[in-house]
């Protein structure tokens, strides 16, 4: 069962800075992504299935996180051990991020969002919400090879619903589309202004 958002450390969904990805912008990139059509209902269909189960796919990716010490190597202490506080605090914020993705309107609030959790896998902003002493950065190089086992391991989790084949594919594109779309935003904070 996922926790109600008002009650996630660090989760503060509306009152961050604006993000300077104008909606334009944002709106570009859900072009480019294929983001259109059918894919807002398919995603909102898809978030009956997922949103339910959002902590036991996080449990199974962070599990994935934990059998590789070069991923885990993010939530590591000074100490050398794992910060079970902030891998904790994480685990919810990771939680609200599927029922977000699967259930917010894409809109500026949604954009400004993406912008914070950004820079909280960066220098910017990371262990500073929840006062950690881990290392100062996700690699981006792992931010995007995860995004696979994200997209491809939600599959899994619509088809249990029993749908159609069909419309399971059909919402697990939709998913795709959203996850690589969030993915684009958070890569911002990484790649000089005129690069990105």
């Amino acid at each position: 069962m996922t926790q109600v958002a008002e009650q996630i450390a660090g989760y503060d969904y509306g009152t961050v800075p604006r993000s300077p990805v104008r909606l334009d912008e944002l709106e570009q990139l859900k072009q480019a992504v294929g983001f259109m059509g059918d894919d807002p209902d398919n995603l909102q269909m898809a978030s009956a299935i997922l949103v339910p189960q959002a902590e036991e796919m996080v449990s199974a990716w962070r599990k994935k996180i934990g059998e590789q010490p070069h991923l885990l190597a993010s939530f590591v202490g000074p100490d050398g051990q794992p910060d079970e506080g902030y891998k904790a605090a994480v685990k919810a914020r990771f939680v609200q991020w599927v029922v977000d993705i699967c259930t917010r309107p894409f809109d500026e609030a949604w954009l400004d969002y993406q912008d914070e959790i950004a820079k909280r896998h960066t220098p910017i902003k990371k262990n500073e919400t929840d006062g950690a002493e881990t290392p100062p950065v996700v690699p981006l190089r792992y931010l995007i090879a995860f995004t696979s086992v994200i997209i491809t391991t939600a599959k899994d989790f619509l088809a249990k619903h029993g749908d159609a084949p069909e419309r399971v594919d059909e919402m697990h594109v939709a998913w795709t589309k959203a996850v690589l779309l969030s993915l684009s935003l958070w890569s911002r904070p990484y790649a000089k202004e005129s690069l990105w």
